[in-house]
């Protein structure tokens, strides 16, 4: 199966119009090098997922069914191998295949894009990430917490960034870059941030060391939050067309809304990307739990707001770790165990649309 660096649209892009009809794939161009980097689909947008390791054992329960045929996402890595000797990695390794290829069993298809999270200091790969990158025709979008800028700007991170790139560039694999997502929330401003300019010159001295180091590998995301599009706070934070491959978004609804569509949360985003030649990542969207009976229908609508024809690829925050306590329910947005839900994403799933690499499908769950 055709890896998504070797389906490149860095010029013009032409495809179908977008759910209403009414606008025109813009002018997409990227930095990445073709074929070796991911880059766009020609039409349609990848589906991807961030599955937390964490949820192995729940679908481990789920793997030995008295009768049906094994998914396309089954493969021998995603059998149980511990044993009483396995060190934690190994069984983070072992429980993120499980998770992933039990989702994937769930949805009917294999994903596209599957999501990983490393603080910055993080070893990378770590013997999850390994599993993950060779687990089959996957791409990872890697998504790497940041420190302080002004200590990058400094140059006081000079060796853990080139090691980084070396690292990444090893693999032989095409991986998303998110460096230091939601940059733009007011809780980091103090913290490791400081300001736009503080930020875009820490995400410059990043591309430059990668730069040296000849990593072509990697595709650049830009990842503020939804929200800072609406307060103004995360336009000031964009490194410039230059910088970056993918423009890109978190859009979970918040919890402070009883129900929110995902139409209202991009709304102000999608404004402002119109102006730029760069294709879109929703890299986190979710339905919360908290939306019961109309979580299907919530699903629904959104795949028909990210039909839009500068959307490249929708990642699925499949995972409750936001929630500030158990009864959150608005900020817990894992699909597993309810049906309804997971029905409504397996039909977004499938849908030629967000299937552009035609990878078989069965019917799921």
């Amino acid at each position: 199966m055709a890896a998504l660096g070797a389906m490149a649209v860095v010029g013009a892009l032409v495809a179908a119009g977008c759910s209403n009809g009414t606008a025109a794939t813009p002018k997409i161009t990227v930095t990445a090098r073709a074929g070796v980097a991911p880059t766009p689909p020609a039409q349609g947008a990848y589906f991807g997922a961030w599955v937390p390791p964490d949820l192995g054992p729940v679908y481990a329960t789920q793997t030995k069914r008295p009768s049906g045929k094994a998914s396309p996402s089954t493969s021998p890595s995603s059998e149980s191998t511990a044993t009483p000797e396995a060190d934690d990695a190994e069984v983070e390794a072992r429980d993120g295949m499980t998770a992933l290829t039990g989702f994937e069993r769930e949805l009917g298809r294999r994903l596209d894009i599957v999501q990983s999270y490393i603080s910055w200091k993080d070893e990378f790969p770590r013997k999850v990430d390994t599993a993950l990158l060779e687990g089959g025709h996957r791409t990872m979008l890697l998504t790497w917490s940041g420190t302080d800028t002004r200590e990058i700007v400094a140059g006081r991170h000079d060796a853990l960034i080139r090691a980084r790139a070396r690292a990444i560039k090893a693999t032989g694999k095409p991986i998303f870059l998110r460096w230091q997502r939601d940059m733009d929330k007011a809780s980091l401003r103090d913290t490791k941030i400081h300001s736009p300019e503080s930020y875009i010159a820490a995400w410059k001295r990043l591309r430059t060391i990668f730069k040296r180091e000849k990593v072509d590998n990697v595709a650049w995301v830009w990842c503020p939050t939804a929200r800072g599009f609406g307060s103004g706070a995360a336009q000031p934070f964009y490194p410039g067309d230059d910088q970056v491959d993918w423009i890109c978004v978190d859009a979970q609804p918040g919890g402070d809304y009883e129900y929110r569509d995902l139409s209202e949360t991009l709304k102000i985003f999608m404004e402002w990307a119109r102006e730029r030649t760069k294709p879109i990542m929703v890299a986190e969207f979710g339905v919360p739990q908290a939306y019961g009976t109309r979580r299907a229908e919530w699903l629904r609508k959104a795949a028909q707001t990210l039909q839009n024809p500068q959307i490249k690829a929708v990642v699925y925050f499949n995972s409750n770790e936001q929630a500030q306590e158990q009864r959150d329910r608005r900020r817990r947005y894992e699909v597993t165990g309810d049906r309804a839900a997971v029905s409504a994403l397996r039909e977004f799933a499938t849908s030629p649309y967000f299937n552009p690499r035609n990878l078989p499908v069965t019917s799921g769950g």
